[in-house]
């Protein structure tokens, strides 16, 4: 096996995965440029080599030296990471604190997560995967509180009714009414 080919098939598959569950959204633009970075040398050397298959290599990483400077370059970089919106609370009592992230990064985060849960999982995906993984998550606590809430929302409607529904209720009852409001 060669790793880093193999490496790029996963993030091929991915990014494929994600951009057609952005475009049954109508987040085309977030589809075309979900994960650009991933390709670029800080990312895709780091991922070559520590490249596993069934987790992310930034586990690996992160495992062998203490930190993964891959996940450092990508979060600060690509709007639909929860990390990507931390910041210094105006109250200077709490520290760093989730900010509400826009709707259309949260919309792109739930394809990120149904299509990374697919790559990892293969054959034994189940819908409820991703709710599962975020239920025993410590990035909810991350999570500006509404932000949390929406995504679970959208966890729990692929869990209990599937992806077409799922997509149907996100682009219906959560994007459409962010375009009127």
């Amino acid at each position: 096996m060669v790793k880093w080919y193999e490496h790029l098939k996963t993030i091929n598959r991915h990014k494929r995965m994600v951009m057609k569950y952005c475009f049954k959204l109508g987040l085309y633009k977030q589809g075309l440029l979900h994960d650009l970075s991933k390709y670029s040398w800080t990312e895709f050397s780091v991922g070559a080599k520590y490249y596993q298959g069934n987790r992310s290599p930034n586990d690996a990483e992160r495992e062998a030296k203490g930190y993964t400077s891959a996940w450092l370059h990508h979060k600060g970089r690509n709007k639909h990471h929860l990390e990507y919106w931390i910041d210094y609370s105006p109250n200077k009592s709490e520290g760093l604190v989730g900010i509400r992230m826009p709707v259309k990064y949260v919309a792109e985060m739930f394809c990120d997560r149904i299509a990374a849960s697919k790559n990892y999982n293969k054959e034994n995906y189940r819908d409820y995967l991703p709710l599962e993984y975020f239920r025993r998550g410590r990035s909810r606590t991350l999570l500006h509180p509404e932000t949390a809430e929406l995504l679970e929302r959208m966890l729990v409607k692929l869990a209990e009714d599937g992806e077409d529904a799922a997509f149907d209720y996100i682009r219906k009852e959560i994007l459409h009414n962010q375009k009127k409001g």
